[in-house]
């Protein structure tokens, strides 16, 4: 018994100094192009650029194979924004991925809603909860307004409505390690 539990703490002690290293290892360079890119924009991951999400479009527009013209949430601004960064000139919004349209946000209809949890699967910011055949809700600070959530809705009974504010997302807040000093 004495040998499992001193085999099962050095595999946890042994996997806690892996991810340790690993979450220095891999934290993300935040003055690299493609995290001041990602930062430009307005982080809907809509998908309507044509990439999965925000990050993805700002690795390819970084890397020279997207346009900055192609995200319709961050509009004519958005792509100003992104061609001071890139010091490029600006062009117009791609109309063929949709059009600039003033912040949203998704709301159930409680009523009309038979929780089949399709709005939950779609949804790319987990902004909304329910259990099956429950009825389901937005959770309105994390909706960003990516519309997402509308077509495998079988009862059409999400409405997007005016949000008062443009969706801003949160920031992280880093998780301080502590250091050990030795002594002697």
């Amino acid at each position: 018994m004495l040998i499992a539990i001193s085999v099962l703490t050095a595999l946890v002690m042994l996997l806690g100094a892996g991810l340790l290293w690993a979450g220095k290892r891999l934290t993300p360079d935040e003055t690299s192009l493609t995290e001041q890119i990602n930062a430009v924009l307005p982080q809907t991951q809509c998908a309507q650029c044509g990439y999965p999400g925000c990050r993805p479009y700002a690795q390819a527009i970084a890397d020279g194979q997207a346009d900055i013209n192609q995200c319709p949430p961050g509009g004519e601004e958005g792509v100003r924004a992104l061609a001071d960064l890139l010091g490029v000139e600006p062009k117009p919004l791609d109309a063929a991925r949709g059009e600039h349209k003033p912040p949203i946000v998704a709301l159930i209809d409680e009523e009309r809603c038979i929780g089949c949890t399709l709005c939950i699967q779609a949804c790319p910011v987990d902004a909304i909860i329910g259990a099956p055949k429950l009825m389901h809700t937005v959770i309105e600070s994390e909706c960003t307004g990516c519309e997402l959530c509308l077509p495998p809705c079988p009862v059409d009974c999400i409405d997007l409505v005016a949000r008062p504010q443009p969706y801003v997302p949160p920031k992280p807040v880093p998780i301080p390690v502590p250091v050990r000093i030795r002594t002697a």
